[in-house]
């Protein structure tokens, strides 16, 4: 067992952990002439299992960086479906997502691409739901509105959200089928071909740029709330992310003690936010906020939704078909086959990440295949239970791989585990459902602004030096903002007389993503450019798949049970995209890196260099 190091009285990673580090030199002389080089090496490895009470703890602390992207999709997706004071339903809702997102993260770890990523509610669905949703046959009632006139009991209120509810769920349910096609036949490889940085960064980025007026309708609420939510994120994710704070801690060598953990750096979301929710409440029980619903500040009380919290069970089980029959139209799943492609094309990204910061080989094809094929089967299952959305892999969560150094998949599997319980608590759901919206509304601030930071990072690997590559980027992005405000501001502006084909184009055009990443896909597959100038060699040198048939790359990717063995003891399963190779059983250890992929040394022994430092949030 190797003993903590330190340096300068501060440990030099985000958690002190007990066990064997990947690649740590024997060396103290060594250790302290390459510092930086440690940082990045890993506590535990892809395939190591760490103790059961670590992997619940680090379980925690992933769920608790998924809980922004998580928790928003709903309260926002409760706008579009009426539900803005209907505090219960909207914790239904949310207990719903974390039931789902534990089961589809179970499925992907065990079955999927095998890799520590963690699966949760995706943002490139919600942009086609909301178009849909904003179509003039589910624009919400006038009466919805207003609070003071809603009973969410009531028959008529709970089939003016639920009809729209049906909707989304069987657009997304067929969607999805999609990718289960595109991921189990191997044809991401082929979407992959023609889609480059310039198609990728307007598609990504406009994501965020088409919620500026969620965030802008919640922030308004209160915008000193909100300004104050939104800098509490920004120091402690940006100011204070490399101050460490002690924490006492047990281990076997040194009994109880204080460790160092950077809290800031991985849980600034969740202190933000509840930094912001104390103070509303205190603000509230001093009566500092107004009292009355028409004043200015009000919406930032947390007693709005009080009744919530005794009205909510202790225990909900959602299940499939829990809001009614879905209902299928065209127009919404055109839209959500937008999305879907979007999130395909992201998630093969984040495997590659995942498996760097992980200490796995880069993934094989068959994986990915695999990958992207139970994501499919997890937004079909999202659809059946009726969460509004999909699921897709978390780029936050794979951040949090290089913050904690410790990659293994046990410890997504307890994430999975804790998900689904917390969706059984109905309580759990229910006071996420008391956060002010102005508190909600500082938190898109940034959100949104780094999911639109994050599109536009996708053109470093183009030459942007290019005039050809400037116009393309900023054609795709102004066309992308133009078309869907002209439309939503003439609905009625699209009138082939098939009103199948009216709205399909609605929902289609007033999709920012689709309508900027449909140019920029056009115009760079059409417009001369060499690959070099066009980002496609660099974006390949990054995304390639470079493992080949070794045993680590087996111990990580082929399936469990035995099911590898069984399966490539028949010839004709090497024709099956998704089917591993057979392979000679694997050793024990870490993954090596992509370049030496060399068997595993005994411990005590220094092993090859193999993590690549970073990815960026």
């Amino acid at each position: 067992m190797t003993p903590e190091k330190e340096s300068n009285g501060l440990d030099n990673y985000a958690f002190t952990l007990e066990g064997r580090f990947c690649d740590l030199p024997d060396g103290g002389e060594e250790l302290d002439s390459s510092m930086d080089e440690d940082s990045n090496k890993l506590a535990y490895c892809v395939t190591d299992v760490p103790p059961w009470y670590l992997c619940i703890i680090l379980g925690i602390q992933h769920c608790f960086t998924a809980f922004g992207g998580i928790i928003a999709i709903p309260l926002i997706l409760s706008q579009g479906l009426c539900l803005q004071h209907d505090g219960l339903t909207q914790s239904h809702l949310i207990s719903t997502i974390f039931f789902v997102s534990g089961i589809c993260t179970l499925l992907q770890v065990t079955l999927g691409i095998r890799l520590p990523i963690l699966q949760g509610g995706t943002f490139t669905l919600l942009a086609p739901s909301m178009a849909m949703l904003s179509m003039p046959e589910w624009t919400c009632p006038a009466w919805t509105q207003n609070a003071s006139l809603v009973n969410t009991s009531s028959a008529d209120y709970v089939e003016v959200w639920q009809s729209r509810m049906r909707a989304l769920q069987g657009s997304i349910m067929v969607g999805s089928l999609f990718q289960v096609l595109v991921g189990f036949s191997g044809l991401i490889g082929l979407f992959m071909r023609f889609i480059g940085p310039l198609t990728i960064a307007p598609t990504i980025s406009l994501i965020g740029l088409s919620l500026f007026d969620s965030a802008g309708s919640s922030a308004g609420n209160h915008w000193g709330i909100s300004a104050m939510t939104t800098a509490l994120i920004i120091l402690f994710s940006q100011y204070l992310r490399n101050v460490s704070v002690p924490f006492p801690t047990y281990s076997k060598d040194k009994k109880l003690h204080t460790s160092r953990v950077y809290v800031f750096q991985i849980l600034p979301v969740l202190l933000g936010i509840t930094m912001s929710w104390l103070i509303c409440y205190l603000l509230t029980i001093y009566n500092v906020l107004p009292t009355d619903p028409d004043q200015y500040g009000y919406l930032a009380r947390t007693d709005l939704k009080g009744d919530v919290m005794s009205r909510s069970p202790w225990f909900t089980f959602p299940y499939p078909g829990q809001w009614g029959m879905p209902t299928v139209s065209l127009a919404g799943v055109v839209g959500i086959l937008a999305g879907v492609i979007s999130s395909m094309i992201e998630s093969v990204g984040d495997y590659h990440a995942c498996a760097r910061l992980s200490g796995a080989p880069p993934p094989p094809k068959h994986a990915i295949n695999r990958g992207i094929g139970i994501e499919g089967i997890g937004c079909l299952l999202a659809g059946a239970w009726g969460t509004g959305n999909g699921t897709t892999s978390y780029s936050e969560n794979v951040g949090a791989l290089g913050i904690t150094k410790v990659g293994s998949r046990m410890v997504i599997v307890a994430s999975g585990v804790l998900l689904v319980v917390m969706g059984v608590f109905g309580k759990v759901g229910a006071v996420f459902t008391t956060i002010p919206s102005p508190v909600i509304g500082g938190m898109f601030m940034v959100m949104f602004g780094v999911i639109s930071a994050a599109g536009v990072s996708n053109l470093q690997y183009a030459d942007m030096n290019s005039s050809r590559n400037i116009f393309i980027f900023g054609f795709s992005m102004f066309s992308g903002l133009v078309i869907p405000n002209w439309i939503l501001s003439n609905p009625k502006a699209i009138t082939t007389g098939v009103v199948e084909l009216d709205q399909v184009l609605q929902v289609l055009l007033t999709t920012s993503m689709f309508v900027g990443g449909f140019y920029g896909f056009i115009l760079d597959n059409t417009i001369p450019g060499s690959k070099h100038e066009r980002g496609i060699l660099a974006w390949n040198k990054a995304h390639e798949d470079d493992s080949s048939n070794t045993l680590e790359s087996g111990e990580v990717y082929n399936l469990p049970f035995g099911l590898s063995s069984y399966l490539s003891s028949s010839s004709w399963c090497r024709y099956i995209p998704f089917c591993p190779p057979g392979m000679p059983s694997s050793l024990n250890g870490c993954g090596a890196d992509a370049n030496s992929l060399e068997p595993k040394q005994p411990l005590g022994q220094p092993e090859p260099a193999q993590i690549i430092v970073g990815v960026g949030l």
